[in-house]
């Protein structure tokens, strides 16, 4: 199984552009796994790689974008039984 961060990410997150950002975000730190847009509002991540590329992107998510105001991160660290060979944006 492979170490993962699941976050959960309020605020203004969407029609800002973040999950582009994000994927750009984890792209940079060579993290693997996708980011999708939830019904309430909140962005959804699951990534997998490093732990010091996982907590980079953690800090980068409560940071946000230009365009995005990032109200709360709520993350969880798990094992996840798929691994992920990119990061996708997902619907």
């Amino acid at each position: 199984m492979t170490k993962s961060l699941h976050c959960l990410v309020s605020g203004k997150v969407q029609g800002v552009n973040f999950r582009s950002w994000v994927k750009g975000q984890a792209e940079h730190l060579g993290v693997k796994g996708w980011v999708r847009n939830l019904d309430d509002g909140r962005v959804e991540v699951l990534a997998q790689g490093p732990e010091n590329a996982l907590q980079a992107l953690k800090g980068k998510l409560a940071t946000g974008s230009t365009m995005s105001r990032v109200n709360n991160v709520e993350t969880k660290w798990m094992d996840y039984d798929k691994q992920h060979e990119n990061f996708e944006l997902r619907l």
